[in-house]
């Protein structure tokens, strides 16, 4: 076998460092490191895909964590990663409508009037 056809999307050498650092991992073939880094690749087009859908189904121009938390919840696949999302915080409209996060801090505005 020859070079490799293709670039892996993933540092392919941090990825064996990671899988050795578990100590009941033993030798790693050459390969398996390069089969991760596409199944990383493909798992990460996938779930940007499926934020990307969350995020235009409820008219936003920008992709935000809160996407990827509502794609995790409504999406089977990703039913794993319902622990790591349920820390994120769930938007709450403002005044002006825009969705902010809870407990996010807000920027204090001053009108030029320091009279009450």
């Amino acid at each position: 076998m020859g070079k490799r056809s293709a670039q892996c999307k993933f540092p392919v050498a941090r990825i064996k460092k990671i899988m050795q650092a578990d100590e009941d991992v033993g030798k790693v073939a050459q390969a398996t490191p390069v089969l991760i880094s596409k199944a990383l690749e493909l798992f990460m087009a996938s779930i940007v895909e499926e934020t990307a859908k969350e995020a235009k189904s409820r008219g936003a121009k920008k992709m935000s964590v809160y996407h990827v938390k509502r794609t995790v919840h409504t999406n089977d696949t990703f039913d794993f990663l319902k622990d790591i999302v349920a820390k994120v915080a769930d938007p709450v409209e403002n005044a002006d409508g825009a969705g902010e996060a809870r407990g996010a801090k807000r920027r204090k505005t001053t009108k030029g009037d320091d009279s009450e």
